[in-house]
C-alpha cells in the first residue's frame, strides 16, 4: 500500500469531498425529510452497496486491464485526473449556490428506495469519472499490485460514503430543514471544496506523479 503520508492525504481529501453536497446527499436528505430515516437509509444502501459494488468492480477491472496493456496509462491517467479535478473545482466554485432546493419526492416502497439510490449513483457519470480521476493519484505501482490498491482505496471511499450519507440519513429531518433555511451553507461549502479540488489537482499536475512516488524512483 502507499506510504502513511500518502494514505493520510487520501483520507483528508476524501473527507472534504464526502461532506460536499451533491446529488446523492440531496436525494438522501429529501427522502429523510419526506419519508423518514428508514427510507433515507435504504436509499443510502442502494447508493453505497449496490452502485458501489458495480463502480468499484468496473474501476478495478477496467483500469488494471488498461495499465497491464499500456503501463504508461497510469501516469497519463494521473495527469488527466489532475486536470479533471481542477476543472471540477472551478465548476463547483462557479455554480455554487445555484441550486440549493431539495427535490420533492413521492412516497415509495423499501425496494424502490434501494433501487432509486443505486440508479441515482449509477446514472451520474461524475461518480465513476471522479473515481477514475481521484483514486489513481494515490496508487504507487512499487508499493504492491495496482488492482489491490484500487480495490482497497475504492472500498474505503464507499465506506466513507456509508458514514457521510448514513449520518445525513439519520439526521435528515433536522439537517434537511436547516439546509432549507441556510442555503448559504451549501454555497460556501461547495466553494471551499472547489478550492481544495483545484489545489489538489495543481499539486498532482506539477508533481508529475501525484502525491505518490514513481516506481522508477
Amino acid at each position: 500500500m502507499p506510504s502513511i503520508e500518502t494514505f493520510i492525504t487520501f483520507l483528508l481529501a476524501l473527507t472534504l469531498l464526502e461532506i460536499s453536497p451533491g446529488p446523492d446527499m440531496m436525494l438522501t436528505i429529501a427522502r429523510g425529510v419526506g419519508q423518514g430515516r428508514r427510507i433515507a437509509l435504504l436509499t443510502v444502501l442502494g447508493n453505497v452497496f449496490v452502485a458501489g459494488f458495480v463502480q468499484v468492480s468496473f474501476l478495478v477491472l477496467g483500469l488494471v486491464t488498461v495499465v497491464h496493456a499500456w503501463p504508461v496509462a497510469l501516469d497519463l491517467l494521473r495527469w488527466a485526473g489532475a486536470a479533471y479535478l481542477m476543472w471540477l473545482g472551478i465548476k463547483m466554485i462557479a455554480t455554487s449556490g445555484t441550486d440549493t432546493r431539495l427535490r420533492k419526492t413521492a412516497k415509495i416502497t423499501d425496494w424502490n428506495a434501494v433501487k432509486e439510490g443505486a440508479l441515482n449513483s449509477l446514472t451520474n457519470p461524475k461518480s465513476l469519472l471522479f473515481m477514475f480521476a481521484f483514486l489513481p493519484q494515490f496508487v504507487d505501482p512499487a508499493a504492491g499490485p495496482v488492482w489491490l490498491q484500487l480495490l482497497v482505496l475504492g472500498s474505503i471511499q464507499k465506506l466513507a460514503g456509508i458514514v457521510s450519507l448514513g449520518s445525513v440519513a439519520m439526521a435528515s429531518g433536522t439537517f434537511g430543514n436547516w439546509l432549507g433555511k441556510h442555503p448559504g451553507f451549501i454555497k460556501w461549502q461547495e466553494r471551499f471544496t472547489g478550492v481544495v479540488m483545484i489545489g489538489l489537482g495543481i499539486r498532482m499536475l506539477f508533481s508529475g506523479s501525484g502525491v505518490v512516488s514513481k516506481s522508477a524512483s
